[in-house]
C-alpha cells in the first residue's frame, strides 16, 4: 500500500498511540507521533497533529501536554480503569479456583490492553495462594452464558452432571441421562459458582456446582418453581447452606470461646446476636443446613465451640464423631 493511503485511519491510530504508548509517567513528542504514524503508512506533519490532538481532546480523551526543557510531551492521563483497580481484578482472577489457568492468562492479557504498555508490566504479577488448584473445565464459561440466557428468557436448561472417580475420570450422574431443571440464580460461594434451580422430579430447590456441569443447553420450556424459589431468603441462602452442602436448615445454638467472635461474624455475618454466657464464653443462635461439612467445621474448632441445641443436632454430632473414632 502506498504511503499516505491510510489517512482515513489516522485518528484511530493516533488514539491507539496515546492509549498504548503513554500514561502519566510516559509522554510522547510530536516528532515521535509522526514516526509512529509512519509505521502504518500514514503521512502527518506538526500542524495537522496539533489539530488532531485537539480533536481527540474535544472527543473526550484526557490528553495533557507538558513542557520538559525544549520539548513538549503529550500523554493520556485518565482511563476507564486506574492501575490499582486493575491490580485488584488481576489478583482476584489469579486467586480464583473457578477460572482455569489458560483463561486466567487470557483475561489478564485483555485487562492489560486497558492501560499503557508501561503500566501493563505492573499487571504481570503473581498472586500466591496456599493450596490453590485451578479448575480444569474450560467449557464452564460457555455454560454460564447458556444459564444466563435461560435466566433472562425464563427457560429451563438441561445438562450432564459429573463427579471425579478414583482414576481421575469423569463419571456422569443419572446414568448419563440429562438433568432438566429450572434455573433461578447463580451464586458465588467459597470460590465456586453454583446454580440454584428447581428440580421438578423432587419438587425441591437444589444447587449444582457449575464447573461440574457439562453439555449445558437452553430449552424452550418455561421455568417452574418460582413460588418455592421466592420463599427462600436470598440474603442468607449461602450462609445457611454452609458452602452449599445439602442439609435441613435448622436453628442451632452454639457456645463459643470469646475469641471466636470474629470467626462467627465471618461465617454468619454480624446480624447474629452473640450473648455473654460467662466470663470466657458467649452463645449465638444461627441458621445452618446441618451437614457433614457443618459438623466438620465445628470439629475443626475443637473444644472451643459446643453445640447446645437442638438435641437432634447434638445427636448428629455424636454419631459423626463415633464414625470418625471407628476409623482409628
Amino acid at each position: 500500500m502506498a504511503r499516505g493511503n491510510n489517512q482515513k485511519l489516522k485518528m484511530l491510530y493516533l488514539a491507539k498511540i496515546f492509549r498504548e504508548r503513554t500514561d502519566e509517567n510516559h509522554g510522547i513528542t510530536v516528532p515521535e507521533i509522526i514516526d509512529e504514524l509512519g509505521e502504518w503508512d500514514i503521512d502527518a506533519d506538526r500542524k495537522t497533529i496539533y489539530s488532531d490532538i485537539a480533536t481527540l481532546q474535544d472527543f473526550g480523551l484526557d490528553i495533557i501536554s507538558e513542557r520538559q526543557g525544549r520539548q513538549t510531551f503529550y500523554y493520556l492521563t485518565s482511563r476507564e480503569f486506574e492501575v490499582p483497580e486493575l491490580k485488584l481484578l488481576v489478583d482476584a482472577i489469579q486467586a480464583s479456583r473457578f477460572i482455569t489457568t489458560r483463561k486466567t492468562r487470557e483475561l489478564i492479557k485483555k485487562l492489560e490492553t486497558l492501560v499503557s504498555e508501561h503500566d501493563a508490566k505492573l499487571l504481570d504479577r503473581e498472586v500466591y495462594v496456599a493450596g490453590r488448584i485451578k479448575n480444569m473445565n474450560e467449557s464452564i464459561y460457555y455454560g454460564i452464558d447458556a444459564i444466563h440466557s435461560a435466566l433472562n428468557k425464563n427457560h429451563k436448561i438441561r445438562f450432564h452432571y459429573f463427579r471425579w472417580n478414583i482414576r481421575g475420570e469423569q463419571e456422569l450422574g443419572h446414568n448419563g441421562d440429562y438433568y432438566v431443571v429450572s434455573p433461578w440464580a447463580l451464586v458465588w460461594d467459597n470460590e465456586n459458582y453454583y446454580l440454584v434451580a428447581y428440580d421438578e422430579l423432587s419438587r425441591q430447590i437444589r444447587h449444582y456446582r457449575v464447573d461440574k456441569m457439562k453439555d449445558i443447553s437452553e430449552l424452550e420450556e418455561t421455568r417452574e418453581g418460582a413460588a418455592l424459589f421466592n420463599e427462600q431468603d436470598k440474603a442468607v441462602y449461602t450462609e445457611k447452606r454452609f458452602n452449599m452442602f445439602n442439609g435441613e436448615v435448622v436453628r442451632v445454638k452454639l457456645r463459643c470461646k470469646n475469641h471466636l467472635s470474629n470467626v462467627i461474624v465471618d461465617q454468619f455475618g454480624p446480624e447474629e446476636k452473640m450473648r455473654p454466657a460467662d466470663d470466657e464464653h458467649f452463645t449465638v443462635n444461627v441458621d445452618v443446613a446441618v451437614s457433614p461439612h457443618f459438623l466438620g467445621w465445628i470439629v475443626a474448632l475443637g473444644d472451643e465451640v459446643e453445640i447446645l441445641e437442638p438435641k437432634s443436632v447434638v445427636d448428629e454430632m455424636k454419631t459423626y464423631l463415633d464414625k470418625i473414632r471407628s476409623l482409628y
